[in-house]
């Protein structure tokens, strides 16, 4: 991947992707005091498109941005507030969870540096409907499986082949057993997800297809992936190349239990981790 260009920063190329990204979604992008509402109408419980984005570093409270909140995704289940500044963001996170919100630090890297030498494991493109088994599963074990019903998988699809998904993946007796996906858009891409079979794990099959995504890639202006700042697959991209250029927070509010609440959709910067 190419470097960057003299006097842009890595977190200032990350924020911009992910600008991009909502406005190849969002119907709705409006300003406030300090940043953006973003709205997906067409799929009003995918939280990674329907959110409210800080973009400064301004004092403000938490209870202020439960209020921004409130009134800005006012008619949808969940509430989602994202933060540019990581640093902000750990200053309000006691009160967030208190409030009963999930936080996640999410550690932006973009690849920098040629692949190593890796496994000699087959990896091939499929259709993004050949990994459907795949995604359920990983939805189970990140507590979304009683939740994701057809409506989840079909915006999860729409939004995916919207942003030119490509999908890669390695087959054991002709099934998936590990895959990653890469979105494309605007000169730029990024690997969304990564997903191991729990029965296959510790094989380098994670490995395989973050690599076989980077090489799919191709030429892309930046290539970003995004991890858990506070788990382990950020090493594994370090060993394939990807550096930090940029921590934000997330802070989520799950909708209510209640058998009548939408669908929970999410994306890979949303889930604890990308299982590998």
């Amino acid at each position: 991947m190419p470097e960057s260009p003299p006097g842009e920063n890595g977190a200032h190329r990350a924020r911009a992707w992910r600008t991009s990204t909502l406005a190849r979604i969002c119907d709705m992008l409006e300003p406030w005091e300090h940043g953006t509402v973003a709205r997906a109408s067409r799929y009003p419980s995918y939280y990674s498109y329907n959110l409210v984005r800080m973009e400064d570093e301004a004092p403000v409270t938490a209870a202020t941005l439960f209020a921004v909140a409130d009134r800005a995704l006012a008619g949808l289940a969940h509430r989602r507030v994202d933060l540019d500044s990581a640093a902000l963001g750990q200053r309000l996170r006691a009160e967030f969870e208190a409030d009963g919100w999930r936080s996640t630090r999410v550690l932006w890297m973009r690849h920098e540096e040629a692949l190593p030498a890796g496994p000699d494991v087959l990896v091939e493109d499929v259709d993004y409907d050949a990994v459907h088994e795949l995604r359920v599963i990983w939805n189970h074990e990140d507590e979304l499986g009683e939740q994701a019903d057809s409506a989840f998988y079909r915006y999860a699809r729409e939004v995916a082949l919207a942003l030119g998904a490509r999908v890669v993946a390695v087959l054991e007796e002709g099934r998936p057993i590990a895959f990653a996906q890469i979105q494309s858009h605007g000169g730029g891409a990024e690997i969304s997800d990564v997903f191991v079979h729990p029965e296959h794990r510790g094989r380098g099959l994670g490995t395989a297809v973050t690599r076989a995504a980077i090489r799919a890639a191709g030429e892309s202006g930046d290539l970003w992936i995004t991890a858990d700042d506070e788990d382990r697959p950020k090493h594994l991209y370090a060993r394939l190349g990807f550096r930090p250029a940029w921590t934000s927070m997330e802070f989520t509010r799950l909708p209510r239990a209640d058998p009548g609440a939408q669908p929970r959709s999410t994306s890979a910067s949303t889930l604890s981790a990308n299982r590998s």
